[in-house]
């Protein structure tokens, strides 16, 4: 038989926190405190395999779930001394998610369970206070109507304004045991009037819709929309979680927190957290009342007025304090944890690795690793690469004048300007349409996860830092202010008022996140400075990596940024780019143009000088690094003019007329480019131009080498080869100029010639190729274009459908496809390392700063990887882990 559901109570539990995989996060995490004597609510989690039952048969549940909760329920009952359903001595459940990997806010979660008309009367008489129970079956009628029924939560929040208007009632507290009373019957109502059925009775016709509920929000939008953010495969499933109630809504010695070990935003070993005295869970998250600090230091540093739970309890911050260093002893990771106070006895809900900021996340690693707690290799694995581009972007200047508006919490750091919009639907469209926004919200739901993730930062006026906008913000690493109170938001209006000041929609605010500022307009950014725990981090793994790592870089800027980064030299200069320059972009057209070699080669001795500059530019900043240069790519149709202006200055230049010029682009257009008269095949039919380049090249390397200093050794990589005697040819004019050269200047160089695995022939001819190819670079972005038959201009839009229906689990322009593109890779490896060993061998497409792809390249044994300058840091940190023997997908 078996088994679906696991139960944990008492101090004893069925699961251990190494069955995530079939327990969900919460349910291991729960079984495992239970099982360490942490104090814990007893309940059970219905495991992960249910939910994949649930989808596989129709939304139907194994034919023996019902017998295995039934005996879970009553081992609830036994140790709780109540019984669900009964009247006299009820028990009351929650029903919760709980999915491998953490999702907050994204799927369905019903509390009171097991309400209804009689009792509530039970659970009034036995806390002693009316209200109390009156109000939490208000919440249950809410919460399940709104989840499990389909009734919209706006039907009850319109319920209670107008009932709170009608009372001249501000805030919920202000209504008694009789208003909740009113309000039930009316909340009761308005679900037999929307549905034509009563609110259910039966607390297991309840339990059950819940359990459904919890299943079927697996496949809600947000959810979807969440995973596909967080690469979270559909297929894995959630637990769910019944557990007994406890509440920290029945008076003054009763309160609820959410607390993390570490600060969640710097990383700082400091206890961190929010709590609300006589309040329920979400009422800390929602934003409806302002949360309290947990200590009295986070209460002075916030600048607040309300006590903090170190000063309201202390007896229990103190228990609260011994449990958060066990917890983060024991998991020997920073840990969010939620908790309840019930009559001053602390029950803790939940544990789990806390989500973190990009640089709460690189401090806690280094703090942990320095405290002997973990160790390098445990400290390099808890980085996800992918968070470092978090810290590698602008921040605001501190000189830059700033006009501040408000300052609230906080949320998640970093910096970002852009247009005002008050809706997550709107962020999408105006973001769609080129624009950059901040989406400016009360509070943030999940609904608007979609909107949260194309804003270059989010504002709320409501909720605290843990609030749904912060933990979102912070796992997107997208800059959020959170509780900026002084502010008001209209919606209908579309402003935000302070004082007298008003902000329309479409106006340009900006963020600091790490402060809290809201300023109007756009403030200036500075890059980062990069040391301290980064420094120690990169020191870390490069000791470990065995893979280079250089860039893609052509300009002196992006050259200096990868060295600044820890580049080990560049892997690409395409040198196309170069002559896009105005002073440039004449000459390469008057060559296009020539009627005959020899004017083709007066116009290309025009470009020469610049070409040697920038080769001398590069060559200076790597200071001996390896510098591969791509000859000129493609096709020269790219270089001609598209205007009439254009066209009638290159005529003029050309001493022509503009019908020839534009008779001239005519003759260049190609049908399919990618596929037509460019790189070697531009080389061969015109290798004037492959000469001054080589020239260029030459002669820079010889002039910077004479300047003393590191030798330049220069690689000069001919671009989509296919068949032998292209290379064989090539390198016959690449060796003759550099010998001349080298003669001329009186100086004898090392250096390469290799070429681009861009094709498949190249790949599977790469053993022949190597006889004249003394490094090979893969180009992964044309040999993903050429393997799939896919167009990277025009593929996105299919791509993203192909993702939705299954067809591919990621667009292979972002992740190298192992299958197919990877597996020719690999043959060309093989086989060129047969011809020539010791061959070069690295890839230089785009995947070169994806994770994963760096994995397979550490995996097949490549020399190097190269990117873009500010994706270096991220290939180090994967090339380590690759290292280190990390799953690129889970990194674990």
């Amino acid at each position: 038989m078996t088994k679906w559901v696991y139960s944990f109570g008492d101090g004893a539990a069925e699961g251990r926190a190494d069955m995530k995989n079939l327990l969900g996060g919460k349910g291991a995490n729960l079984a495992e405190m239970c099982a360490i004597g942490v104090p814990v609510p007893p309940g059970f989690s219905i495991t992960t395999e249910v939910c994949t039952h649930y989808y596989e048969n129709d939304e139907t549940y194994p034919a023996d779930l019902e017998a295995q909760v039934d005996a879970a329920l009553h081992q609830i009952e036994k140790i709780m001394g109540r019984t669900f359903g009964s009247v006299e001595n009820p028990l009351l459940v929650s029903v919760r998610s709980g999915a491998r990997a953490s999702m907050p806010g994204m799927m369905d979660t019903v509390l009171n369970l097991g309400l209804n008309d009689e009792t509530v009367a039970a659970l009034a008489a036995d806390s002693g206070d009316e209200r109390f129970a009156y109000d939490s079956y208000r919440r249950f009628i809410q919460m399940y109507g709104d989840v499990v029924l389909g009734v919209e939560h706006h039907h009850f929040e319109e319920i209670l304004e107008k009932y709170k208007e009608e009372k001249g009632a501000t805030l919920d507290t202000d209504l008694n045991a009789e208003d909740w009373k009113t309000l039930t019957a009316a909340y009761a109502a308005k679900v037999q009037q929307v549905l034509g059925r009563p609110f259910p009775q039966d607390p297991r016709e309840q339990l059950w819709g819940s359990i459904g509920a919890v299943f079927g929000s697996w496949m809600n939008q947000r959810a979807i929309t969440y995973r596909k953010l967080h690469g979270i495969p559909a297929d894995w499933g959630t637990a769910v979680n019944v557990q007994a109630m406890v509440f920290g809504n029945m008076g003054d010695d009763c309160a609820t927190g959410v607390c993390f070990s570490r600060n969640p935003s710097n990383g700082d070993n400091k206890f961190y957290g929010e709590f609300l005295v006589n309040a329920q869970g979400e009422d800390v998250v929602a934003g409806i009342r302002t949360p309290q600090a947990l200590t009295i230091a986070e209460k002075e540093a916030n600048q607040s007025s309300l006590p903090s739970l170190e000063e309201v309890m202390p007896p229990i911050y103190g228990e609260l304090v011994g449990i958060r260093d066990r917890l983060e002893a024991h998991y020997k990771d920073m840990q969010d944890m939620e908790f309840t106070i019930e009559r001053n006895k602390l029950w803790m809900l939940q544990t789990r690795t806390g989500k973190r900021t990009s640089s709460a996340s690189l401090k806690i690693a280094v703090d942990m690793v320095e405290e002997g707690l973990i160790s390098k290799e445990e400290g390099i694995r808890r980085i996800d690469p992918a968070q470092l581009d978090q810290l590698l972007h602008p921040m605001l200047d501190p000189k830059a004048e700033r006009d501040l508006l408000a300052t609230g919490l906080p949320a998640s750091p970093g910096a970002a300007s852009g247009q005002v919009v008050f809706s997550a639907e709107d962020a999408e469209a105006w973001v769609a349409a080129g624009k950059k926004v901040i989406l400016v919200r009360i509070e943030t739901s999940p609904e608007d996860i979609g909107g949260m993730h194309v804003s270059q930062g989010i504002l709320t006026t409501r909720g605290g830092m843990t609030s749904h906008a912060a933990v979102v913000a912070r796992g997107m690493g997208t800059p959020c202010v959170a509780g900026a109170g002084e502010l008001r938001v209209n919606y209908g209006a579309k402003t935000i008022t302070i004082m007298d000041r008003v902000i329309k929609e479409g106006d340009v605010i900006t963020l600091d996140g790490t402060t809290g500022q809201v300023m109007a307009g756009a403030v200036p950014t500075i890059q980062p400075e990069l040391t301290g725990d980064f420094g120690k981090l990169m020191e870390w793994v490069d000791d470990i990596r065995v893979l280079g790592v250089r860039t893609n870089a052509e300009t002196p800027t992006d050259a200096e940024t990868a060295r600044k980064f820890g580049a080990e030299g560049i892997g690409l200069c395409r040198t196309e780019h170069m002559f896009f320059d105005p002073e440039r972009i004449i000459h390469i057209r008057e060559m296009i143009l020539a009627d005959n070699e020899e004017e083709r080669r007066a116009a290309l001795a025009k470009l020469l000088p610049y070409q040697r500059q920038d080769f001398a530019d590069l060559f200076h900043i790597m200071a001996g690094l390896p510098v591969t240069i791509r000859l000129l790519d493609p096709p020269l149709h790219e270089f001609l003019p598209h205007t009439e202006e254009e066209m009638a200055e290159v005529a003029a230049a050309a001493g022509t007329d503009v019908e020839t010029i534009r008779a001239h682009a005519a003759l260049l257009q190609e049908s399919n480019p990618m596929l037509g008269h460019r790189g070697c095949r531009l080389a061969v039919t015109y290798p004037e131009i492959t000469e001054m380049q080589v020239r260029a090249i030459f002669e820079a390397a010889c002039d910077v080498t004479a300047e003393g200093g590191q030798p330049v050794v220069p690689e000069v990589m001919v671009p989509l080869v296919g068949m032998i005697k292209e290379l064989s040819m090539l390198k016959g004019v690449i060796d003759g100029v550099a010998e001349t050269v080298m003669a001329e200047k009186g100086i004898k160089l090392d250096y390469l010639v290799g070429t681009m695995i861009e094709l498949p022939r190249a790949a599977l001819r790469a053993g022949e190729i190597a006889e004249y190819a003394e490094f090979f670079s893969f180009g992964t972005n044309d040999l993903t274009q050429t393997t799939f038959g896919l167009s990277r201009d025009d593929a996105g839009p299919f791509l993203q459908i192909y993702q939705e229906k299954g067809v591919i689990d990621v667009d292979p322009f972002v992740s190298l496809d192992r299958e197919g593109v990877g597996e020719l890779v690999s043959i060309a490896a093989e086989r060129g390392r047969a011809a020539r060993p010791g061959i070069k061998l690295g890839i230089c497409g785009e995947h070169g700063g994806d994770p994963s792809s760096v994995h397979f390249c550490h995996k097949i044994g490549l020399s190097y990887v190269s990117c873009s300058p500010y994706r270096v840091p991220i290939a180090r940190l994967a090339a380590a882990q690759a290292a280190l023997g990390v799953d690129a997908e889970t990194n674990a």
